[in-house]
């Protein structure tokens, strides 16, 4: 009882933050490559029970620091700081799950399980605390774990991957800043904290325009427009929360569009593709 509690005190605080946001790009990602039902269901829960352990790992390692921190709920984090060996076993079970899924079902979910999970428990445990590291971390993690959706990885499916990553390093650089006043009270250097408000917009800036960049290079002209758009929502006249709301909306309406390309054509059509093709049969 106390294990599945856990469980859904994850799921239930992850998706009232709107987070899992990989969970739904998992499920779109299969339903571009034409999966059946039943496989998008399995590649679902899958991904799932992955962000479960995740999350409950990242939980597990904060505990300390969430104890002192006024504005986390302290019902949940003294639970799990009494259910500490709980929490843990429960990962190492849901950790053995999913490898041993893996293996027997498909041996490519190990790539979102070993190098996406791999670097996100990473991360919680060390890389958070390094500037930099911080959100290279997380662009990987965010590239990899909805690889779940995926069969193969052929190089339409990396040159998703790889867009994906790019809006995760954005979201990243987002919660850093958001959280900029109270990791630096707790002590935590993040990229944010180490480079101060000023810089840390400019890096943002640098990051939401290769993110338009790389999607008109390599995905779609049409979806950097759409990125581009995110470009343009003010960031004086609304606070970083409701702004990183408006910038996980415009990116996720440029994901579907970009997933709705994928199912018609299957393929990517960004421009350095249609040049390649069109060297090819020149």
């Amino acid at each position: 009882m106390v294990a599945l509690k856990l469980v859904a005190g994850v799921i239930e605080f992850r998706l009232r933050r709107l987070e899992m946001a990989n969970l739904a790009a998992t499920v779109s990602l299969a339903v571009a490559l034409h999966l059946g039902p039943v496989e998008i269901a399995l590649r679902t829960a899958f991904a799932l029970a992955l962000n479960v352990l995740l999350y409950l790992n990242n939980d597990w390692n904060d505990v300390a620091i969430d104890l002192r921190n006024v504005h986390r709920r302290q019902d949940r984090v003294r639970f799990l700081a009494m259910h500490s060996r709980t929490a843990l076993r429960t990962q190492i079970v849901i950790g053995a799950a999913l490898v041993a899924a893996a293996v027997a079902w498909s041996p490519s979910l190990l790539v979102p399980l070993l190098l996406g999970g791999g670097t996100c428990i990473w991360y919680s445990s060390t890389l958070k605390r390094r500037p930099g590291l911080d959100v290279l971390a997380m662009t990987l993690g965010g590239a990899a774990l909805p690889l779940c959706g995926a069969p193969t990885l052929s190089p339409t499916i990396v040159c998703l991957a790889v867009q994906l990553g790019l809006y995760s390093a954005v979201f990243q650089m987002f919660q850093l800043q958001r959280d900029a006043k109270e990791d630096s009270a707790a002590g935590v250097r993040t990229t944010a904290v180490v480079l101060g408000q000023a810089a840390t917009i400019w890096l943002l800036r640098a990051l939401m325009l290769l993110v338009s960049l790389y999607a008109a290079l390599a995905t779609s002209p049409w979806i950097a427009l759409v990125t581009f758009l995110a470009l343009a929502i003010p960031e004086r006249a609304m606070g970083v929360k409701s702004r990183w709301t408006l910038i996980r909306l415009v990116y996720g309406g440029a994901w579907v569009l970009l997933c709705v390309q994928v199912f018609l054509h299957e393929r990517c059509e960004g421009l350095a593709w249609v040049l390649a093709r069109g060297a090819l049969h020149g």
